[in-house]
């Protein structure tokens, strides 16, 4: 670089104005910063209550279900997608799962022997499920060319009607020999050294352990993989990463069929939390909540830029922001357009930096 170009370089990037290397760092670590600043307020507002872990672990617990989802959702839409049916695919993959565990419940003796068998294959099956449904609304999209809008959104409705007829319009509960999901549900690691109040150990779920593990492998796919090079240059730019050799079809196909098994995983860990299946109520609206968080966490809704971690963050700040209204005693029929705000303005912010 001539010194004549090196000097516009640098005279360009000292011009910048306070506001705008402002709203780069806002950019950056905005959503770190609301997370933090959302805890401390909770901890001085709420004093002891909001701090006790108990309370913390069962606000994770509630959402860890959303927060598997968001991940796959952030890898879709990071690719230039959006998937509207994982609510759907989660209570379609939790009630076949539920289905076929309850079915091999025979199984099971008296005694409460022989669980493992029905409880694979409830799981293995509840995968299978989302998997095929991801896979379906990837071949939608690349094979059938319909824009993502509309071929999940399909899904959306093609695949809770099944779960209701499946359920007959109710719920599916699991069958009393197999007690192992409830089991599952209310067992985990203990936290060394922490108590609740009655001098028992707090339990960390498994359903929590199992979203910050999603987590962990959906930073390290996006940040560390060749799919994760490949789903952000096809959000950047298909075109261009057409001609760079990407395989554009099967990335994104590859992304909604993850983004379908952590819609089961999601199934599965609202299954063992509640030991059944309600087939209206069971990821209803799962999708808004997990688009929210993407955005907040970071992620650009036009593609090619986004964060698993951030998404984490904004599965969190999403949490404290409905227990703060729930405190307060906010109608819950008013904490959607509480969400909608929050998500309005972490996307004007987002266009700003573009800008």
């Amino acid at each position: 670089m001539s010194d004549a170009a090196a000097g516009s370089v640098a005279g360009s990037v000292a011009t910048r104005s306070p506001l705008a290397q402002g709203l780069d760092l806002l950019q950056q670590y905005g959503v770190l910063v609301a997370f933090v600043g959302l805890f401390a307020f909770n901890a001085i507002w709420q004093g002891d209550a909001f701090l006790k872990p108990e309370n913390l672990r069962n606000l994770l617990n509630q959402n860890a279900a959303v927060g598997i989802v968001a991940v796959g959702m952030t890898l879709v839409i990071v690719a230039g997608g959006i998937d509207l049916s994982v609510g759907a695919v989660m209570a379609l993959a939790a009630a076949v799962g539920m289905l076929a565990m309850n079915g091999l419940a025979g199984m099971v003796d008296a005694e409460g022997a022989g669980q493992f068998v029905p409880l694979l294959a409830g799981f293995a099956s509840a995968i299978g499920v989302g998997l095929a449904c991801g896979a379906l609304n990837g071949g939608l999209v690349t094979l059938g060319r319909i824009p993502a809008f509309i071929a999940t959104l399909a899904g959306l409705i093609g695949f809770r009607s099944i779960t209701l007829a499946l359920a007959e319009g109710g719920e599916i509960r699991a069958d009393p020999a197999i007690t192992a999901v409830q089991a599952i549900g209310r067992d985990g690691l203990a936290i060394p050294g922490v108590v609740n109040a009655y001098d028992k150990p707090v339990v960390f779920y498994w359903t929590i352990l199992l979203f910050l593990v999603v987590v962990v492998l959906g930073q390290l796919t996006l940040s560390r993989t060749r799919l994760g090079r490949h789903l952000v240059a096809v959000g950047s730019n298909e075109l261009a990463a057409r001609y760079s050799g990407v395989p554009v079809a099967r990335v994104k196909l590859w992304s909604y069929t993850i983004v379908g098994f952590c819609a089961a995983l999601g199934g599965i860990a609202s299954t063992v939390r509640m030991n059944s299946v309600s087939s209206s109520q069971l990821g209803l609206y799962a999708e808004l909540d997990a688009i929210a968080a993407v955005v907040i966490g970071g992620t650009s809704m036009t593609g090619g830029r986004g964060r698993v971690w951030g998404t984490m963050l904004g599965v969190l700040i999403l949490v404290m922001i409905t227990n703060m209204l729930s405190l307060w005693q906010v109608e819950v029929y008013w904490q959607g357009f509480v969400k909608g705000v929050i998500i309005v303005l972490a996307v004007l912010i987002q266009r700003g930096r573009a800008s």
